[in-house]
């Protein structure tokens, strides 16, 4: 017996479960539709956690995905506040930890990802916060009037977001990380540098190939940041941002195959029938990636994107994923916008002058475009996304900030 029954239940409220079912209703989707999300609130924008909702320049209902009112029109289902238990794909069954069963016709499992957790001494000290959800937001701008000297572990997008936040607010900020420059997992070392230096501006310090030890506390708060290499950091409030884990282990139970994320096909399919899944928990094969080896993407493009296929093939329409991704970061007076996959790079070429704040730094693999990462350059970016959908060959006259991108395109496009 099951409490309830939906054509298609959707586990995960975020970018990628809520465009879920927006496709389904444009895609002429008219069967029961249920959204499952963990948390209490409806469907909203995570990239501004660690920006502008920190900053609280956006209230929480202006990062709303869509107005209560959209999804009580659309007849779409909120199960808000609850937790995935367990999946029987046999009876297509899923429990809630309430004690609740739904069944379902298809399921899309959208469930994203858990912020990966410090392991050392004093994790679980107060003042020690990650930015995932708007209640870890909340509660960490509550505890901000109170504090001066704030400790960043991690030098990745979400680390750098919230050092250039803190550095805002005027607090005493040190940003760590163990490897020998920030954003080393995912960009350049022209970026790298460009960004260590503008922070450094900011009066952030920034520590590189740097390793927390374990944190200190006391009376239950932390106090300070024990490093490898030196004298511990003062600290009265902690912020870590070292990547998320997917959050897979219902289905994984299931049986679906996994490997850093549920394995999916170009149409969402995971190995179970029935069940899809996307967004920051799907390991899919990218054409943009250097092989095909099964990458995970954390991004609100993919999510959005896969979203679309998926809800396209459970309405009968063949769709498959081959969107050429895209980033964003923002941080101080820098809008740093990426095209295309940067991983496995072997040439590099710098287009335009780091020192002016404004440039490209363009990565080639065998020679041929991957990706751009383009810095307070729009239009860089605009006609870059060509040069990485026909793969243009990389030549000098890139590093020309006067020559347009898109000549280099058509050149290679003849």
């Amino acid at each position: 017996m099951t409490d309830t029954h939906y054509d298609v239940v959707i586990v995960g409220a975020g970018h990628g479960g809520a465009q879920t079912a927006i496709a389904l209703r444009q895609n002429g989707f008219v069967g029961t539709i249920a959204v499952i999300g963990a948390e209490p609130d409806l469907p909203y924008e995570r990239p501004p956690l660690s920006k502008e909702y920190l900053a609280a320049k956006k209230g929480f209902e202006r990062i709303l995905i869509r107005p209560a009112s959209f999804w009580n029109d659309r007849h779409i289902s909120m199960h808000l506040g609850c937790a995935i238990e367990k999946v029987d794909p046999a009876q297509r069954l899923v429990f809630l930890a309430d004690g609740r069963s739904m069944g379902y016709g298809d399921l899309v499992w959208c469930a994203g990802g858990n912020a990966r957790r410090l392991d050392c001494t004093g994790h679980d000290l107060g003042g020690v916060h990650y930015v995932r959800t708007r209640a870890d937001t909340d509660a960490l701008a509550a505890e901000l009037p109170s504090v001066s000297k704030v400790v960043i572990i991690g030098g990745g997008y979400i680390g750098l977001e919230a050092a250039a936040v803190m550095a805002k607010f005027g607090k005493d900020v040190t940003l760590v990380e163990a490897l020998d420059r920030v954003l080393a997992r995912v960009a350049g070392e022209p970026l790298s540098r460009f960004f260590e230096e503008k922070h450094r501006s900011e009066g952030v310090d920034v520590r590189l190939g740097t390793k927390v030890e374990c944190l200190v506390g006391e009376d239950g708060r932390v106090t300070h940041v024990e490093l490898d290499d030196g004298d511990p950091i003062p600290a009265d409030l902690v912020i870590v941002g070292i990547g998320i884990s997917p959050a897979i282990a219902p289905l994984v139970a299931a049986g679906a195959e996994a490997s850093n994320g549920l394995l999916v096909d170009a149409s969402g399919r995971t190995s179970i029938p029935h069940i899809y899944a996307l967004g920051d928990c799907a390991a899919h094969v990218n054409s943009f990636a250097p092989n095909d080896t099964p990458i995970r993407l954390e991004s609100v493009q993919n999510a959005n994107d896969q979203a679309v296929v998926v809800a396209r093939t459970i309405c009968g329409r063949g769709c498959e994923y081959d969107a050429v991704p895209w980033f964003w970061s923002n941080q101080y007076d820098v809008r740093l916008q990426t095209i295309g996959l940067s991983a496995g790079y072997d040439q590099t070429c710098v287009r335009g002058d780091p020192a002016t704040g404004s440039f490209t730094v363009v990565y080639a693999r065998k020679g041929r475009v991957i990706a751009l990462d383009c810095v307070n350059a729009t239009k860089d970016y605009v006609q870059g996304k060509r040069l990485v959908e026909v793969k243009a060959t990389i030549v000098a006259g890139m590093t020309d900030p006067q020559l347009p991108l898109k000549s280099f395109a058509m050149e290679s496009a003849a």
